[in-house]
């Protein structure tokens, strides 16, 4: 999953100078200054952000950690920023300041944001389109989980996948953060679900996490299995993040006029598409950009935020956390996510 948008919310670190007078706020950060491994990261003190016409200024109490914050550090994402900068891409925690044109946000409101870069940090830079308010009950670890594993979800299974109550969905890399957010959004929204992960310890997670059928694509014939599980019929709805072979295996036992929802390359190998079968089976490749969404899509993100918050309240969804890290402990985070080892959400606490 690639969910960089163009966002101008990069947070430009300055070093925290002692000869500044203490009105100057500070903080701390993880800050990159060269190219380095994630396994170097460790915590500085900084200049705090300062509000920006139209933008807010977040008190930061979670953070999400990704993928792509294992690459943007080496310079090997497909955004390469400036430096200083740092990595982190969501967020949740307390409006701090408002910025100048900025409505329908106050100081003190919990939030959680989309801010592509400059999360792991005490404070970040948002913009009002990518920040989504949070009611009260929902803890503020759970929030930082959310914005892009379940907006991207959300959007793949109802806006693009166009799922519909009774169909099945396929769901690969299902015990990733992606994975288990659309297990459980797909179960809310009256689907079957089966789920496609590899070793007994995934399958019983993505078992746990709702997912009616749980197949090894290690150990057997899944494609198979699929056409087994519905009659012949094959999937109605696939959530790709995957790509390689397990790509081809889903162009095989998708239903006639099924839908193909395209959201990443975690096996490393952009495939490329037998479009016969495309002809043939009266099938729809669509793909999912979650961070454009902020600049081209902000009213369906702000009700797919909505949606996802009474989900939540009605008990229907709980974000995945493997495991919760302080900040100064960011590289232990990126380095346990790196292994692949992990499920579901690792989070950074401030």
């Amino acid at each position: 999953m690639l969910p960089h948008g163009g966002n101008d919310t990069l947070l430009r670190f300055e070093p925290a100078n002692p000869s500044l007078p203490h009105s100057e706020p500070t903080m701390k950060a993880v800050v990159v200054n060269e190219w380095m491994s994630h396994s170097d990261l460790s915590v500085s003190e900084v200049s705090a952000p300062k509000v920006e016409p139209g933008k807010l200024v977040i008190d930061v109490k979670a953070i999400g950690c990704n993928w792509f914050d294992t690459l943007i550090v080496k310079g090997r994402y497909q955004v390469k920023p400036d430096f200083p900068f740092s990595p982190g891409g969501e967020v949740a925690g307390l409006v701090a300041e408002v910025g100048e044109g900025v409505e329908g946000f106050a100081v003190g409101d919990r939030v959680m944001a989309y801010v592509e870069f400059g999360g792991f940090a005490e404070r970040a830079l948002a913009r009002p389109a990518g920040t989504f308010p949070i009611p009260d009950e929902v803890p503020f670890e759970e929030a930082a989980a959310m914005p892009i594993v379940y907006g991207t979800s959300y959007v793949s299974l109802v806006s693009r996948g166009m799922l519909r109550e009774g169909e099945t969905v396929l769901i690969t890399a299902a015990a990733g953060g992606v994975g288990l957010a659309a297990i459980q959004i797909a179960k809310a929204l009256g689907a079957r679900v089966i789920a496609l992960a590899g070793g007994a310890e995934k399958l019983d997670i993505v078992r746990e996490a709702g997912a009616d059928v749980a197949l090894d694509y290690r150990e057997e014939d899944w494609v198979a299995r699929v056409e087994e599980e519905t009659d012949g019929r094959g999937a109605d709805v696939v959530i790709e993040n995957v790509g390689g072979d397990i790509f081809d295996g889903c162009t095989r036992c998708i239903a006639w006029g099924g839908r193909i929802v395209i959201v990443g390359f975690s096996g490393g190998e952009i495939p490329s598409v037998k479009t016969n079968r495309i002809m043939l089976k009266h099938i729809s490749l669509v793909g999912v950009h979650f961070g454009p969404m902020v600049q081209n899509a902000p009213a369906e993100l702000a009700g797919c935020f909505r949606n996802l918050m009474q989900l939540h309240a009605d008990g229907r969804l709980r974000p995945v956390i493997w495991k919760q890290f302080p900040l100064e402990q960011a590289a232990e985070a990126l380095d346990a996510l790196a292994s692949r080892k992990t499920f579901g959400k690792i989070v950074l606490t401030v």
